[in-house]
């Protein structure tokens, strides 16, 4: 599988109920689903929701625990991961958010917590490069992404793929191979010509 960054925003926007519960399970093509320790698919991963979904979840179930502006899940994605949902007052607004933590690691929410707003409070609106494959890989469909097998070479095998459109033919491509044309053909109009700036 790819390698992971500690903290990782996954979708650019305020994801709304459908895409809230897509992003919930965004890896559940992955190959040999169950089989395997999964968890560092998910832990890290975060994107912004509406208030509306924020409070959904909050009463679908009483929370494991609240603590100030976060509450967590009392259902666990995995052993020691599960939901935090956080609620944030960024540049004088109040946002929500969902983020995968695992609570086997000391201070895990409260790392996260710093980590979005330190995120959300950069000066310029932009996006790394990281984040712009992440949307990509969040918003394409289930049907036009998937991960590679066979016809790649073994050490790719695993990795992550989405169908690409070029000129008269449509190709399989591995989502970090993806070229920059490609990657701004495939971002919504409004993030395209956002800057790059580079990972922290």
């Amino acid at each position: 599988m790819n390698p992971v960054s500690p903290f990782r925003k996954i979708y650019h926007g305020v994801a709304d109920r459908r895409q809230m519960f897509r992003l919930f399970d965004r890896h559940a093509q992955r190959p040999d689903r169950w089989q395997s320790d999964d968890s560092a698919l998910f832990v890290g991963e975060w994107f912004e929701i509406a208030r509306a979904d924020h409070d959904y979840m909050l009463g679908i179930l009483p929370p494991l625990w609240m603590r100030g502006e976060m509450f967590a899940m009392r259902e666990f994605l995995t052993d020691s991961i599960t939901s935090i949902f956080y609620t944030l007052r960024i540049d004088g607004r109040i946002r929500y958010f969902h983020a995968y933590c695992d609570l086997n690691v000391a201070r895990s929410p409260v790392e996260m917590r710093d980590a979005i707003v330190e995120r959300e409070s950069w000066p310029v609106k932009a996006m790394t490069q990281e984040e712009r494959l992440e949307h990509i890989w969040s918003a394409t469909h289930d049907e036009y992404r998937g991960y590679a097998g066979e016809r790649f070479l073994a050490q790719h095998r695993g990795n992550r793929t989405v169908l690409v459109y070029g000129r008269g033919r449509t190709e399989l491509k591995l989502l970090d191979d993806l070229t920059d044309e490609e990657i701004a053909a495939k971002l919504p109009v409004h993030l395209r010509h956002l800057p790059v700036k580079a990972a922290a």
